[in-house]
């Protein structure tokens, strides 16, 4: 079977910035399994996978706009030291967890701590990086009625 919009695919990838040191993997024996056509995965990588097999092994290169997206200078603020709860640990590097004015979960990252103010980056980690990935296809079936309800693989072990 060939993988298409509303397959469940099982991948064992490796993810590098083009120098080799790999800065995410699965496991071995634990592929990430998601559902094709969802934007599960950066579209780049999914483009990429389009039509593949099940044992084929392929090298994809995903620009940032199609990965996370180009680095966005207007995503860097610089807000009051006391918008953030005053016993909150703040340092350079930390990433913190807030829910936004529509009670959505965003990260963002601390960039730096200023004596009355805090520098943060709303930006993707990975923005701006061209993404390298080593990835073979482990298992390709189509999804279940109900994955397609819920819009997401459910694998042994995962949460419905």
């Amino acid at each position: 079977m060939q993988i298409a919009k509303d397959s469940v695919v099982s991948i064992d990838y490796r993810l590098h910035l083009g120098d080799g040191k790999i800065i995410d993997e699965s496991e071995p024996g634990d592929p990430l399994v998601y559902l094709h056509g969802y934007e599960e995965i950066v579209p780049g990588l999914e483009k990429a996978l389009e039509g593949k097999k099940a044992g084929e092994s392929l090298k994809v290169v995903v620009e940032p706009k199609d990965g996370y997206g180009e680095y966005d200078p207007d995503g860097v603020e610089e807000v009051p030291r006391e918008d953030f709860p005053p016993d909150m640990e703040l340092e350079a590097g930390g990433i913190v967890s807030a829910t936004d004015e529509d009670g959505d979960d965003v990260e963002f990252l601390v960039k730096e701590v200023r004596p009355k103010t805090v520098v943060i980056d709303f930006n993707d980690p990975m923005a701006g990086k061209t993404l390298h990935f080593d990835v073979t296809v482990r298992e390709v079936r189509a999804a279940t009625k109900e994955e397609l309800e819920h819009g997401h693989a459910h694998g042994p072990g995962h949460e419905h």
